[in-house]
Protein backbone atom coordinates (compact mmCIF):
# COMPACT_ATOMS: atom_id res chain seq x y z
CA UNK A 1 0.00 0.00 0.00
CA UNK A 2 3.03 2.43 0.73
CA UNK A 3 4.55 1.69 -2.56
CA UNK A 4 1.40 2.31 -4.52
CA UNK A 5 0.64 5.24 -2.67
CA UNK A 6 4.65 6.47 -3.50
CA UNK A 7 3.51 5.88 -7.07
CA UNK A 8 0.13 7.91 -6.83
CA UNK A 9 2.30 11.02 -5.44
CA UNK A 10 4.91 10.69 -7.75
CA UNK A 11 2.08 11.24 -10.84
CA UNK A 12 0.15 13.46 -9.45
CA UNK A 13 3.39 15.73 -8.38
CA UNK A 14 4.70 14.95 -11.90
CA UNK A 15 1.14 16.52 -13.81
CA UNK A 16 1.22 19.47 -11.11
CA UNK A 17 4.83 20.52 -12.91
CA UNK A 18 3.34 19.69 -16.11
CA UNK A 19 0.72 21.82 -16.21
CA UNK A 20 3.06 24.11 -14.50
CA UNK A 21 5.62 24.20 -17.29
CA UNK A 22 3.06 24.70 -19.82
CA UNK A 23 1.65 27.84 -18.20
CA UNK A 24 5.18 29.04 -18.36
CA UNK A 25 5.10 28.20 -21.51
CA UNK A 26 1.72 29.81 -22.60
CA UNK A 27 2.94 32.96 -21.01
CA UNK A 28 5.54 32.80 -22.64
CA UNK A 29 3.36 33.53 -25.97
CA UNK A 30 1.45 36.30 -24.72
CA UNK A 31 -1.45 34.41 -23.19
CA UNK A 32 -3.13 34.03 -19.96
CA UNK A 33 -2.61 30.73 -18.14
CA UNK A 34 -6.25 31.11 -16.45
CA UNK A 35 -7.62 32.04 -19.17
CA UNK A 36 -6.24 29.13 -21.71
CA UNK A 37 -7.76 26.97 -18.57
CA UNK A 38 -11.06 28.02 -18.74
CA UNK A 39 -11.30 27.81 -22.39
CA UNK A 40 -10.48 23.64 -22.03
CA UNK A 41 -12.85 23.44 -19.08
CA UNK A 42 -15.87 25.19 -20.82
CA UNK A 43 -14.79 23.09 -23.90
CA UNK A 44 -14.24 19.75 -22.13
CA UNK A 45 -17.75 19.84 -20.02
CA UNK A 46 -19.12 23.41 -20.22
CA UNK A 47 -22.52 21.93 -21.33
CA UNK A 48 -24.40 17.94 -21.63
CA UNK A 49 -23.23 18.00 -25.40
CA UNK A 50 -19.62 19.11 -24.67
CA UNK A 51 -19.01 16.38 -21.56
CA UNK A 52 -20.75 13.86 -23.71
CA UNK A 53 -17.96 14.75 -26.15
CA UNK A 54 -15.53 14.08 -24.24
CA UNK A 55 -16.45 10.94 -22.71
CA UNK A 56 -17.21 9.95 -26.25
CA UNK A 57 -13.83 10.32 -26.72
CA UNK A 58 -12.30 8.67 -23.56
CA UNK A 59 -14.28 5.16 -24.24
CA UNK A 60 -11.56 4.09 -27.30
CA UNK A 61 -8.73 5.62 -25.36
CA UNK A 62 -8.99 3.56 -22.40
CA UNK A 63 -9.61 0.67 -24.59
CA UNK A 64 -6.34 1.43 -26.71
CA UNK A 65 -4.53 2.56 -23.31
CA UNK A 66 -5.44 -1.00 -21.85
CA UNK A 67 -3.86 -2.84 -25.06
CA UNK A 68 -1.02 -1.07 -24.91
CA UNK A 69 -0.41 -1.49 -20.87
CA UNK A 70 -0.97 -5.02 -21.64
CA UNK A 71 1.89 -5.29 -24.01
CA UNK A 72 4.49 -3.27 -22.18
CA UNK A 73 3.36 -5.23 -18.98
CA UNK A 74 5.81 -7.85 -20.67
CA UNK A 75 8.43 -5.30 -22.16
CA UNK A 76 6.60 -5.08 -25.37
CA UNK A 77 5.52 -1.67 -27.11
CA UNK A 78 2.42 -2.17 -29.21
CA UNK A 79 2.32 0.11 -31.75
CA UNK A 80 0.10 -2.40 -34.18
CA UNK A 81 -3.37 -0.72 -31.57
CA UNK A 82 -4.15 1.28 -34.65
CA UNK A 83 -3.96 -1.53 -37.16
CA UNK A 84 -6.05 -3.62 -35.03
CA UNK A 85 -9.24 -1.40 -33.99
CA UNK A 86 -9.28 -0.60 -38.09
CA UNK A 87 -9.11 -4.69 -38.89
CA UNK A 88 -11.98 -4.57 -35.75
CA UNK A 89 -14.19 -1.89 -37.16
CA UNK A 90 -14.44 -3.52 -40.91
CA UNK A 91 -15.64 -6.46 -38.95
CA UNK A 92 -17.97 -4.81 -36.92
CA UNK A 93 -19.59 -3.13 -39.70
CA UNK A 94 -19.45 -6.25 -42.24
CA UNK A 95 -21.06 -8.60 -39.74
CA UNK A 96 -23.43 -6.05 -39.38
CA UNK A 97 -24.37 -5.96 -42.70
CA UNK A 98 -24.95 -9.63 -43.41
CA UNK A 99 -25.52 -10.34 -39.96
CA UNK A 100 -29.47 -11.07 -39.09
CA UNK A 101 -31.93 -8.60 -38.70
CA UNK A 102 -32.40 -9.14 -35.22
CA UNK A 103 -30.97 -6.13 -33.09
CA UNK A 104 -29.44 -8.05 -30.60
CA UNK A 105 -28.57 -10.98 -32.40
CA UNK A 106 -27.12 -8.38 -34.79
CA UNK A 107 -25.07 -6.21 -32.17
CA UNK A 108 -23.87 -9.56 -30.61
CA UNK A 109 -21.88 -10.83 -33.84
CA UNK A 110 -20.57 -7.16 -34.65
CA UNK A 111 -19.25 -7.41 -31.10
CA UNK A 112 -17.72 -10.88 -31.44
CA UNK A 113 -16.43 -10.15 -34.94
CA UNK A 114 -14.41 -6.89 -33.80
CA UNK A 115 -13.12 -9.01 -30.77
CA UNK A 116 -12.29 -12.06 -32.96
CA UNK A 117 -10.54 -9.73 -35.99
CA UNK A 118 -8.72 -7.27 -33.37
CA UNK A 119 -7.53 -10.61 -31.12
CA UNK A 120 -6.39 -12.18 -34.30
CA UNK A 121 -4.31 -9.45 -35.93
CA UNK A 122 -3.01 -8.70 -32.60
CA UNK A 123 -2.06 -12.68 -32.75
CA UNK A 124 -0.43 -12.36 -35.83
CA UNK A 125 1.86 -9.54 -34.63
CA UNK A 126 2.50 -12.23 -31.49
CA UNK A 127 3.40 -14.40 -33.47
CA UNK A 128 5.68 -12.53 -35.32
CA UNK A 129 7.50 -11.05 -31.84
CA UNK A 130 7.34 -14.86 -30.03
CA UNK A 131 7.84 -17.65 -32.63
CA UNK A 132 10.08 -15.41 -35.30
CA UNK A 133 11.69 -12.90 -32.84
CA UNK A 134 10.59 -9.66 -35.68
CA UNK A 135 10.70 -6.40 -33.28
CA UNK A 136 7.24 -5.08 -32.17
CA UNK A 137 7.90 -1.69 -33.33
CA UNK A 138 8.59 -2.59 -36.98
CA UNK A 139 6.42 -5.04 -37.38
CA UNK A 140 3.15 -3.38 -35.61
CA UNK A 141 4.17 -0.37 -38.03
CA UNK A 142 4.28 -2.66 -41.20
CA UNK A 143 1.12 -4.58 -40.06
CA UNK A 144 -0.88 -0.94 -39.70
CA UNK A 145 0.20 -0.15 -43.05
CA UNK A 146 -1.29 -3.64 -44.19
CA UNK A 147 -4.72 -3.12 -42.54
CA UNK A 148 -5.08 0.15 -44.04
CA UNK A 149 -4.67 -1.35 -47.12
CA UNK A 150 -6.41 -4.40 -46.76
CA UNK A 151 -9.27 -2.58 -45.79
CA UNK A 152 -10.05 0.13 -47.43
CA UNK A 153 -9.59 -2.44 -50.66
CA UNK A 154 -12.39 -4.73 -49.35
CA UNK A 155 -14.44 -1.72 -47.89
CA UNK A 156 -14.32 0.09 -51.68
CA UNK A 157 -14.44 -2.61 -53.55
CA UNK A 158 -16.82 -5.12 -52.34
CA UNK A 159 -19.01 -3.34 -49.37
CA UNK A 160 -19.16 0.42 -50.71
CA UNK A 161 -22.26 2.66 -49.88
CA UNK A 162 -23.45 2.88 -54.00
CA UNK A 163 -25.35 6.13 -52.63
CA UNK A 164 -22.39 8.00 -50.92
CA UNK A 165 -18.86 8.94 -52.82
CA UNK A 166 -17.44 9.15 -49.48
CA UNK A 167 -14.79 6.08 -48.71
CA UNK A 168 -17.27 3.79 -46.90
CA UNK A 169 -19.33 1.01 -46.09
CA UNK A 170 -22.99 0.64 -46.69
CA UNK A 171 -25.02 0.82 -43.18
CA UNK A 172 -25.81 -1.71 -41.17
CA UNK A 173 -29.03 -1.81 -40.39
CA UNK A 174 -30.86 0.91 -38.80
CA UNK A 175 -32.22 -0.72 -35.49
CA UNK A 176 -28.96 -2.60 -34.84
CA UNK A 177 -27.22 0.62 -34.02
CA UNK A 178 -27.18 1.71 -30.55
CA UNK A 179 -28.97 4.94 -29.85
CA UNK A 180 -27.66 7.65 -27.90
CA UNK A 181 -28.81 8.80 -24.68
CA UNK A 182 -31.02 12.04 -24.98
CA UNK A 183 -29.49 13.61 -21.93
CA UNK A 184 -25.96 14.54 -24.00
CA UNK A 185 -28.19 16.05 -26.58
CA UNK A 186 -26.57 14.57 -30.01
CA UNK A 187 -23.39 13.83 -28.28
CA UNK A 188 -22.94 10.10 -29.72
CA UNK A 189 -22.95 8.73 -26.49
CA UNK A 190 -24.65 5.41 -25.20
CA UNK A 191 -24.83 2.16 -23.00
CA UNK A 192 -21.13 1.45 -25.05
CA UNK A 193 -20.13 3.95 -22.52
CA UNK A 194 -19.59 1.21 -19.70
CA UNK A 195 -16.98 -0.95 -22.19
CA UNK A 196 -14.73 1.37 -20.38
CA UNK A 197 -14.83 1.00 -17.15
CA UNK A 198 -15.95 -2.74 -17.97
CA UNK A 199 -12.62 -3.54 -19.78
CA UNK A 200 -10.86 -1.52 -17.01
CA UNK A 201 -12.03 -4.10 -14.39
CA UNK A 202 -11.08 -7.00 -16.44
CA UNK A 203 -7.91 -6.18 -16.89
CA UNK A 204 -7.63 -5.60 -13.26
CA UNK A 205 -9.04 -8.58 -12.08
CA UNK A 206 -6.70 -10.52 -14.60
CA UNK A 207 -3.47 -9.38 -12.83
CA UNK A 208 -5.13 -9.65 -9.59
CA UNK A 209 -6.89 -12.86 -9.94
CA UNK A 210 -5.54 -15.18 -12.62
CA UNK A 211 -2.16 -17.26 -12.98
CA UNK A 212 -2.02 -15.92 -16.24
CA UNK A 213 -2.08 -12.43 -15.46
CA UNK A 214 0.74 -13.13 -12.60
CA UNK A 215 2.63 -14.57 -15.03
CA UNK A 216 2.54 -11.62 -17.56
CA UNK A 217 3.57 -9.47 -14.71
CA UNK A 218 6.39 -11.51 -13.76
CA UNK A 219 7.91 -11.72 -16.98
CA UNK A 220 8.08 -7.60 -17.31
CA UNK A 221 9.31 -7.54 -14.03
CA UNK A 222 11.96 -9.94 -14.02
CA UNK A 223 12.51 -12.16 -16.98
CA UNK A 224 14.99 -14.20 -16.16
CA UNK A 225 13.62 -15.11 -12.54
CA UNK A 226 10.19 -15.63 -14.34
CA UNK A 227 12.13 -18.54 -17.08
CA UNK A 228 13.45 -20.04 -14.61
CA UNK A 229 10.32 -20.57 -12.87
CA UNK A 230 9.05 -22.39 -15.49
CA UNK A 231 7.11 -19.29 -17.27
CA UNK A 232 7.10 -19.27 -21.10
CA UNK A 233 8.30 -15.94 -21.93
CA UNK A 234 7.10 -16.00 -25.62
CA UNK A 235 4.10 -17.23 -24.52
CA UNK A 236 3.21 -14.18 -22.88
CA UNK A 237 3.97 -12.53 -25.25
CA UNK A 238 2.29 -13.70 -27.90
CA UNK A 239 -0.91 -13.80 -25.16
CA UNK A 240 -0.35 -10.10 -24.59
CA UNK A 241 -0.60 -8.70 -28.69
CA UNK A 242 -3.21 -10.62 -28.59
CA UNK A 243 -5.29 -10.00 -25.91
CA UNK A 244 -3.95 -5.66 -26.62
CA UNK A 245 -5.42 -6.56 -30.33
CA UNK A 246 -8.88 -7.56 -28.75
CA UNK A 247 -9.11 -4.45 -26.88
CA UNK A 248 -8.54 -2.43 -29.63
CA UNK A 249 -11.10 -4.43 -31.79
CA UNK A 250 -13.55 -3.50 -29.56
CA UNK A 251 -12.70 0.66 -30.43
CA UNK A 252 -14.18 -0.44 -33.94
CA UNK A 253 -17.17 -2.18 -32.61
CA UNK A 254 -18.24 1.57 -30.46
CA UNK A 255 -17.26 3.49 -33.42
CA UNK A 256 -19.70 1.09 -35.71
CA UNK A 257 -22.85 0.77 -33.78
CA UNK A 258 -22.87 3.45 -31.65
CA UNK A 259 -21.60 6.19 -33.61
CA UNK A 260 -21.53 5.90 -38.13
CA UNK A 261 -23.46 2.88 -38.67
CA UNK A 262 -21.27 1.62 -41.29
CA UNK A 263 -16.72 1.52 -41.51
CA UNK A 264 -15.13 4.70 -42.91
CA UNK A 265 -11.84 4.51 -44.21
CA UNK A 266 -9.69 6.80 -41.78
CA UNK A 267 -11.82 6.91 -39.14
CA UNK A 268 -9.61 7.25 -36.31
CA UNK A 269 -8.15 10.54 -35.53
CA UNK A 270 -4.90 8.36 -33.71
CA UNK A 271 -6.62 6.81 -30.86
CA UNK A 272 -4.27 3.92 -31.27
CA UNK A 273 -1.33 6.39 -31.14
CA UNK A 274 -2.63 8.41 -28.16
CA UNK A 275 -3.00 5.20 -26.56
CA UNK A 276 0.17 4.87 -25.80
CA UNK A 277 0.41 8.23 -23.86
CA UNK A 278 -2.70 7.52 -21.76
CA UNK A 279 -1.12 4.01 -21.00
CA UNK A 280 2.38 6.12 -19.80
CA UNK A 281 0.12 8.46 -18.32
CA UNK A 282 -1.60 6.05 -16.69
CA UNK A 283 1.27 4.25 -15.50
CA UNK A 284 -0.07 0.85 -16.77
CA UNK A 285 -2.63 0.95 -14.16
CA UNK A 286 -6.05 -0.01 -15.24
CA UNK A 287 -7.85 3.12 -12.72
CA UNK A 288 -4.99 5.42 -13.84
CA UNK A 289 -5.77 4.61 -17.19
CA UNK A 290 -9.55 5.54 -16.85
CA UNK A 291 -8.39 9.17 -15.55
CA UNK A 292 -5.23 9.63 -18.06
CA UNK A 293 -8.20 9.04 -21.01
CA UNK A 294 -10.90 11.45 -19.16
CA UNK A 295 -7.59 13.98 -19.31
CA UNK A 296 -6.31 13.56 -22.66
CA UNK A 297 -10.01 13.14 -23.84
CA UNK A 298 -10.90 16.61 -22.03
CA UNK A 299 -7.63 18.50 -23.91
CA UNK A 300 -8.45 17.21 -27.15
CA UNK A 301 -12.21 17.97 -27.01
CA UNK A 302 -11.39 21.84 -25.07
CA UNK A 303 -8.06 22.61 -27.68
CA UNK A 304 -11.44 22.98 -30.34
CA UNK A 305 -12.04 26.14 -29.19
CA UNK A 306 -8.32 27.85 -28.88
CA UNK A 307 -8.62 28.82 -32.69
CA UNK A 308 -11.39 31.02 -31.75
CA UNK A 309 -10.67 32.31 -28.53
CA UNK A 310 -6.87 33.02 -28.41
CA UNK A 311 -4.62 35.32 -31.10
CA UNK A 312 -1.56 32.86 -30.26
CA UNK A 313 -2.24 29.26 -29.80
CA UNK A 314 -3.88 26.99 -32.05
CA UNK A 315 -5.65 23.53 -31.60
CA UNK A 316 -1.90 21.97 -31.97
CA UNK A 317 -1.47 23.04 -28.27
CA UNK A 318 -3.26 20.43 -27.19
CA UNK A 319 -0.65 18.00 -28.72
CA UNK A 320 2.27 19.52 -27.39
CA UNK A 321 0.74 19.97 -23.35
CA UNK A 322 0.45 16.22 -24.18
CA UNK A 323 3.39 15.79 -25.31
CA UNK A 324 4.28 18.33 -21.90
CA UNK A 325 2.92 15.86 -19.45
CA UNK A 326 4.42 12.24 -20.51
CA UNK A 327 7.86 14.03 -20.43
CA UNK A 328 7.29 14.91 -16.95
CA UNK A 329 5.66 11.55 -15.92
CA UNK A 330 8.06 9.36 -17.97
CA UNK A 331 10.67 11.49 -15.28
CA UNK A 332 8.31 10.94 -11.97
CA UNK A 333 10.82 8.42 -10.84
CA UNK A 334 13.24 10.59 -10.51
CA UNK A 335 12.17 14.25 -9.58
CA UNK A 336 9.53 13.68 -6.76
CA UNK A 337 11.60 10.83 -5.07
CA UNK A 338 14.12 13.31 -4.08
CA UNK A 339 11.58 15.69 -2.83
CA UNK A 340 10.34 12.72 -0.84
CA UNK A 341 13.40 12.06 1.10
CA UNK A 342 13.59 15.87 1.71
CA UNK A 343 9.91 15.94 3.09
CA UNK A 344 11.08 12.52 4.84
CA UNK A 345 14.25 14.22 6.50
CA UNK A 346 12.31 17.36 7.59
CA UNK A 347 9.45 15.28 9.03
CA UNK A 348 12.25 13.46 11.12
CA UNK A 349 14.17 17.04 12.42
CA UNK A 350 10.37 18.44 13.51
CA UNK A 351 9.86 15.23 15.20
CA UNK A 352 13.18 15.56 17.15
CA UNK A 353 12.35 19.29 18.03
CA UNK A 354 9.13 18.47 19.55
CA UNK A 355 11.10 15.40 21.90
Amino acid sequence: MKAKLLAFRRSLTALIIGFLASAVLILCVGESPRHILQIFLNGAGGSAYDFGLTLYYAVPLVLTGLAVSIGLKTRLFNIGVEGQLTVGALAAALAGIVGPDSAPWNRLLGFGAALLAGGLWGALLGYLRARRRAHEVVAGIMLNFIAYGLTSWIALNFFKNPESQNPETMSIPTGARIPSFTFFQSAPVSWVLIIAPFAALCVWAYYRWTRAGFAMEAVGSNPEAARYAGISIATQQFWALTLGGMLSGLVGFIEVYGNTGKFVVGFSPGYGFMGVAVALVGRLNPLGILGAALLFAGLHKGSLDLDFETEWLTRDFAQILQAILILFMSCSNLIPASWQLRIEVLKRRLHGNRD
